[in-house]
């Protein structure tokens, strides 16, 4: 049985963990609400933009099918895997879920003949790609508690660019989805090439459709006048709508990020009371033995001298 002092200091250790992960769970929370209201305030403008880029496509007459994002290439020879992970670990496995599901993607992929390239959001993931040996064609760190759109769109640029030079023909992302700080989960997304359903379907939330129906009908029949003209215009929308993707993914991975580790923290905390717990149990236990033994000897010695 351990000493009485070395118990002691086991707890204060454990004391001190607790107030760690007790702050980093605050901070965590703190965090998690401003994410959340990101991604409260980006919901509107999402929606305009699906339902703009919608009307334009139609406006367009056919425009959408020379537009080279939405063209799906007759065979995919190199695969462009995004993941969205952290730039901070104490997250559970926020970022193992991410870096697994990248790598169970690349070996489907290359049992069917195809050859997968990583890009990497997040120090995490690119480190343990690194570290796993696997090659990185681009890391953007440095943001991941609080994306900007600036950085959605230097990431989705880089994959416009990759995309319409071939380097490759598919681009694939990966990101925890937030649902709650309980509930995070893995979602893989197809970002290029978009497919019509992608861009004028997933998402869109008909609160803006007229409810009286002679309104709805005279909104059928107007005639928008678009300067550019639409066909002109689409293939900026569609740009557009791919910056909106990314940006949605960084700001849905990082309140997972802040769910995951306010949630980790959390348990942390709660593991080092139970622990707290089960030492100063050992430390009486240890002291009344210590007291007990200490008694034996006084006992002992005074039967010696009798």
């Amino acid at each position: 049985m351990a000493s009485q002092k070395e118990v002691k200091n086991r707890i204060a250790s454990v004391k001190n963990i607790h107030k760690i992960t007790r702050a980093m769970e605050m901070v965590a929370a703190a965090r998690l609400r401003r994410a959340e209201q990101r991604i409260e305030h980006m919901r509107p403008y999402a929606q305009a933009i699906r339902k703009m880029t919608r009307e334009v496509a139609e406006a367009s007459q056919g425009g959408a099918s020379r537009v080279a994002l939405l063209q799906t290439r007759d065979e995919i020879k190199r695969v462009g895997i995004v993941l969205v992970t952290g730039d901070r670990g104490l997250a559970g496995a926020f970022n193992t879920n991410i870096i697994r599901e990248g790598l169970r993607l690349k070996a489907e992929y290359e049992r069917e003949g195809t050859e997968v390239s990583f890009r990497v959001v997040g120090r995490r993931g690119n480190s343990t790609l690194t570290f796993r040996g696997e090659e990185v064609d681009a890391a953007y760190t440095g943001f991941t508690d609080r994306p900007g759109f600036a950085n959605a769109r230097e990431i989705s640029r880089d994959l416009v660019t990759a995309f319409r030079d071939a380097e490759v023909d598919k681009v694939e992302l990966i990101y925890n989805r937030y649902v709650s700080p309980l509930t995070q989960y893995v979602r893989r997304h197809t970002l290029l090439p978009l497919s019509q359903a992608e861009v004028w379907g997933e998402g869109v939330v008909a609160d803006d459709a007229p409810a009286d129906e002679e309104l709805a009908e005279a909104h059928r029949r107007s005639d928008l006048i678009y300067e550019p003209d639409a066909e002109e215009l689409l293939p900026q929308l569609i740009e557009e709508y791919v910056d909106l993707s990314v940006f949605r993914a960084l700001l849905e991975s990082a309140a997972s990020e802040h769910g995951a580790r306010m949630t980790a923290m959390r348990n942390a905390s709660e593991n080092a009371d139970a622990m707290i717990d089960r030492l100063t149990l050992e430390m009486n236990r240890a002291r009344q033995a210590e007291i007990t033994q200490e008694i034996l000897e006084v006992v002992a010695g005074a039967e010696a001298l009798g």
